[in-house]
């Protein structure tokens, strides 16, 4: 087993190769096309009496907008849009090897790109509501020397966010590489043709194809959710 395969393949170089898009990249692109098609698709055409896709769509937007109220709080809504775009894009990009192709999360620079923006999302949010000298207040409390332990805290989340959907995901890739390998020296031993990888992988396929990509992008946005909660309301008696 050759662990480089586990790595984004370059499909497009320039120059001298330093500079190039990676198979993360572009199937990332392809994931944002996709879900912005649909999302657009899903929003036309709408009327008072919601009929076919609308009701789909309404079923979705309210779920997005229930969850967040519950765990960012009441009077936040404006985050649904962000919460609902990031539960799409982990969901479908972990969902790929059902097509065939590897899932842009089992790549730590997706990861992280994803976290980091998390990360923003809610720095920005306390800055905005409670001021940056505000901010810095609540990180020395209850005493100043607090503030680089408070500091360190806050720079491990999107370090744990990164890394937690992507162990998971590259986890999933690799034990099922290891299964396709074992399969293929079982059926080795009975014929040329390996006919158990196209019958015993399939519940190993079911569990790390759909049920790993929903339970990982479910954690990701609930964690996401609640520390950007914690993060606007933890301030409310500073």
């Amino acid at each position: 087993m050759n662990v480089d395969e586990f790595g984004a393949r370059i499909i497009i170089s320039f120059g001298d190769g330093e500079i190039f898009l990676s198979e993360s990249f572009l199937l990332g692109i392809l994931v944002a096309v996709v879900l912005a098609v649909l999302g657009g698709w899903l929003g036309t055409g709408l009327q008072t009496v919601p009929k076919g896709k609308q009701v789909i769509s309404e079923l979705i937007v309210g779920w997005v907008y229930k969850y967040t109220r519950e765990n960012v709080g009441k009077g936040h809504d404006g985050y649904a849009p962000y919460v609902g775009t990031i539960f799409g894009f982990c969901l479908l990009g972990s969902a790929l090897g059902l097509f065939g192709l590897r899932p842009i999360t089992a790549d730590v620079n997706v990861t992280f790109a994803l976290s980091i923006l998390t990360f923003l999302l809610i720095q920005g949010s306390e800055v905005r509501k409670f001021g940056a000298i505000g901010k810095i207040k609540h990180m020395c409390d209850p005493y100043p020397f607090m503030l680089p332990l408070k500091v360190l805290e806050e720079l491990t989340l999107p370090i744990s966010l990164g890394f937690r959907l992507f162990g998971n995901i590259l986890g999933g890739l690799i034990v099922v590489d290891i299964w396709f390998h074992f399969m293929t020296y079982l059926s080795g031993l009975f014929t040329d043709i390996p006919f158990l990888r196209a019958v015993l992988v399939l519940p190993l396929n079911g569990f790390f194809d759909i049920f790993e990509p929903i339970i990982q992008t479910f954690i990701f946005t609930m964690l996401t959710m609640i520390f950007l909660g914690i993060g606007i309301n933890i301030k409310k008696d500073h």
